[in-house]
């Protein structure tokens, strides 16, 4: 027979105990006797099999032919599973008997932490399958008289599968089981009980509602999904930039509207002269008739917003009225473009630390093709356009997990990375040669412009020098990507990263040279003039001429090419989508628009148009003319580095082109808010002259603006926050990836752990089968013939 078990579940209860309610230790002290007792049920079920075993093996005599590791009926982990529904069927038992014999009130009544104990009760195994249902069928009745909360507690803490706690939280949820349960309180407090339950149910199923709502309304929340399954997350990168550059301009036109554009909308100034009938060119140059509006810098008044002048202007300068708005315009303008930036810089940095975090924290790709096998289909989805749309994620993301292993799996010798850095160096040479030579192009012509007066005063031939510099960023990275052909790359990955630090080097240059043309020549040149509404007219050009570029390239770069590739060369290769070109084009566009934001406070909202035109056209082209890459890559960290690109780069040398313009540059003299200062910055100092004599009461504010916005120490300080807050953001994402290593390690040895132990509890079986044989066949061979015979004979 089996012996006992050195531990029993012997569980103090104190006399107290019965009259009172089980506490949070008791709950626990449970928990572990529920455990214990699996354990030893288990325990007796093996050592049962064992002697069962032993005696068969006795009986026939023979076990030459068995192996050398445990049955099936015999090992522990198999009798656990065996025993179980006896187990859980006497738990049922004990819950019921509990309640009949401490006369406690319903679990209805009980605190959360209230449930049945097992302790000082003797258990027995009852394999009879009808008494375990009507265990079950008791069960479920008290669980339906508790509350929602304390019966998913409840079930969250037995120890059964998930499918026995899924049926049991079915069959409790019947509200006709509750309604019996609470009929003995009184129909007053039943129906107060029904009520809130229905009224928690309603809640409950109007808040998923909402929340599916919320997801359907994401932009373009379908369409970014099937890019994502066709193209992989390489192309959907540049699409969910783009997105993201829509959120930055949205918030920065928000503000503008809100605070400059909204208050000299409703108190326009007099026009200088009348008003020029528009053509229809002036969506293209943006002269004409969008000169006098609020569209530019020139437009927007130099006073407290009031009334309309009555009369002429005095000195370039519209005198306030009687009840004039305590609202100053200077003040409003430079105060409302410097907050926009400052959130803007929030915003890039925040998104730019959250991006790093979430691609470097979880952008490991060791150990990930079990859990994407096995742990991404979402069984929710029931509709078959969704279906298969998830299944073409899940196998585009299998293909760039195997093409990235396997580019980790190749070895690469000496001979072929010298002939790589060589290759790649010449390449690096011509391209940047080919900036080089861009940059000169950009600004010889720009002279050429200048001098040429005569046809500045055409409006058709404001166009000439952004066609000039759009046809320069159209074609050298086409040129760029032939000289990227003699250069061997293993790696996409390395391949569109080079392509993007080319791309970036030529963007750079030529906007270098365009900003030296803008603040350093033509300032100059137009002296007597309007200078920031003709910078903000040639921004706004720009930007125009970008984008119909940009729509010549998608039309005969892709759709020509896949036409003659299909129907001339007879072949069913299509083109692949340029990710660098395509998203350094994003760059610059985002760019300009910043740059343009003081001199044109509505060139956001041009921008804001583009980018949602450059989606829907972008993402056609995609669909009709392209094909996935031939080398799936896997872009972890994209979003990252184009964020990061936009960050550095381009607003941070956006930053410095507007603080040069707004503190060095004298603003003209005859439109625009300054006026009658020399620089833009003057304004603040101007406002707090002015508070200085209002009186006492404001007096606070000219020692806010003295030790906190003039005060260089203050401006270090913040921007030393910042970095220190990115820093610090990059080391806890550092920590977080060591961490989760250290676990990955962990749970590896643990594996190896186990797979030792069992290797040593299988050799120690195979040595007690070969005792156990030896020891049989000792016996037989100490057995002497003759009284074998005899034993037969009789």
């Amino acid at each position: 027979m089996a012996q006992p078990l050195p531990f029993v579940l012997d569980v103090p209860e104190t006399p107290g105990d019965q009259g009172q309610e089980p506490s949070p230790y008791d709950e626990s002290e449970v928990h572990d006797s529920f455990q214990q007792l699996i354990q030893e049920q288990s325990w007796r079920a093996a050592q049962e099999g064992l002697e069962l075993q032993q005696r068969a093996r006795q009986a026939a005599g023979e076990g030459e032919g068995q192996g050398g590791l445990c049955l099936a009926q015999s090992c522990p982990a198999a009798s656990v599973g065996r025993s179980r529904g006896a187990i859980i069927s006497q738990y049922y038992n004990r819950t019921v008997q509990l309640r009949r014999r401490s006369s406690r009130p319903l679990l209805g009544n009980l605190v959360r932490s209230a449930r049945p104990s097992l302790r000082m009760y003797d258990l027995e195994l009852d394999p009879r399958a009808q008494e375990e249902e009507e265990k079950q069928s008791l069960l479920v009745r008290e669980l339906q008289s508790l509350a929602v909360a304390q019966r998913d507690h409840m079930l969250r803490g037995m120890p059964l599968s998930l499918a026995e706690k899924r049926s049991l939280r079915e069959k409790s949820r019947t509200p006709r089981g509750k309604w019996r349960g609470q009929r003995g309180h009184g129909s007053i407090f039943s129906c107060c009980g029904w009520l809130r339950y229905a009224c928690v149910l309603t809640l409950h199923s109007l808040g998923l509602a909402l929340l599916s709502s919320l997801q359907a309304l994401t932009p373009w929340r379908y369409a970014l999904k099937r890019i994502g399954g066709q193209f992989g997350s390489s192309v959907l990168s540049y699409f969910l930039f783009l997105k993201t550059l829509l959120a930055f301009n949205a918030l920065l036109l928000l503000l503008l509207l809100a605070f400059m554009v909204g208050p000299q909308a409703a108190f326009p100034p007099a026009l200088p002269g009348p008003v020029p009938v528009c053509t229809g060119l002036e969506l293209l140059t943006g002269a004409g008739c969008f000169t006098h509006t609020v569209m530019y810098y020139g437009h927007y008044s130099n006073a407290t917003l009031n009334q309309p002048c009555a009369g002429p202007l005095e000195g370039g300068r519209c005198s306030p009225g009687a009840g004039s708005l305590p609202y100053n315009m200077p003040l409003a303008y430079l105060f409302t473009v410097g907050v926009g930036f400052f959130i803007t810089c929030i915003t890039l940095v925040y998104s730019m630390a959250h991006s790093f975090g979430e691609s470097y924290r979880v952008g490991s790709t060791s150990g990930i093709h079990a859990i994407t096998v096995f742990c991404s289909w979402d069984y929710k989805v029931t509709q078959k356009r969704a279906s298969r749309l998830q299944q073409d994620n899940i196998r585009t993301r299998l293909k760039e997990l195997l093409a990235e292993w396997q580019l980790r799996q190749s070895p690469r010798s000496v001979c072929r990375r010298l002939r790589q850095a060589a290759a790649l160096g010449l390449t690096w040479l011509l391209c940047l040669g080919t900036a080089l030579g861009c940059a000169v192009a950009v600004h010889v012509f720009s002279e050429f412009m200048i001098q040429s007066l005569e046809a500045a005063g055409k409006e058709a031939a404001l166009l000439v020098l952004p066609l000039v510099v759009g046809l320069l960023n159209l074609g050298a990275p086409y040129l760029c990507r032939i000289l990227a052909a003699l250069e061997p790359h293993d790696s996409p990955v390395l391949e569109v990263y080079v392509a993007i630090c080319r791309n970036l080097i030529l963007k750079l240059a030529i906007l270098g040279t365009l900003c030296y043309h803008w603040l350093g020549r033509r300032v100059g040149v137009l002296r007597g003039q309007c200078w920031e509404d003709f910078v903000g007219q040639e921004l706004y050009r720009f930007l125009v001429m970008d984008f119909i570029l940009m729509l010549l390239d998608t039309l005969f770069g892709e759709l020509v090419w896949r036409i003659i590739s299909e129907k001339k060369l007879k072949r069913r290769r299509k083109p692949e989508f340029d990710i660098a070109r395509n998203v350094l084009e994003l760059i610059y566009g985002q760019t300009l628009t910043w740059l343009g934001v003081l001199f044109s406070p509505l060139l956001p909202a041009v921008q804001i148009i583009k980018l949602l035109l450059v989606f829907y056209i972008k993402k056609a082209s995609l669909l009709a003319n392209c094909q996935a890459p031939r080398r799936p890559w896997l872009a972890s960290h994209m979003s990252t580095v184009f964020l990061t690109l936009l960050c550095f780069p381009a607003f941070l040398g956006t930053a410095v082109f507007l603080c040069y313009a707004v503190w060095h540059v004298k603003p003209s003299g005859i439109c625009g808010p300054f006026r009658t200062l020399d620089t833009m910055y003057e304004a603040g100092r101007v406002w707090v002259r002015h508070l200085e004599a209002g009186g006492p009461r404001v007096s606070w504010l000219p020692w806010v603006h003295q030790y906190l916005v003039e005060n260089t120490f203050f401006v270090f300080l913040v921007s030393a926050l910042l970095l220190a807050v990115i820093y610090l953001n990059i080391q806890v994402v550092r920590g977080q990836r060591k961490v989760i290593c250290l676990l990955k390690e962990q749970i590896s040895n643990e594996g190896e752990d186990k797979i030792f132990l069992i290797n040593k509890l299988h050799s120690i079986y195979e040595r007690k089968e070969r005792e156990e044989r030896s020891r049989v066949r000792t016996g037989q061979a100490a057995i002497p013939p003759t009284l074998l015979t005899d034993e037969r004979d009789a």
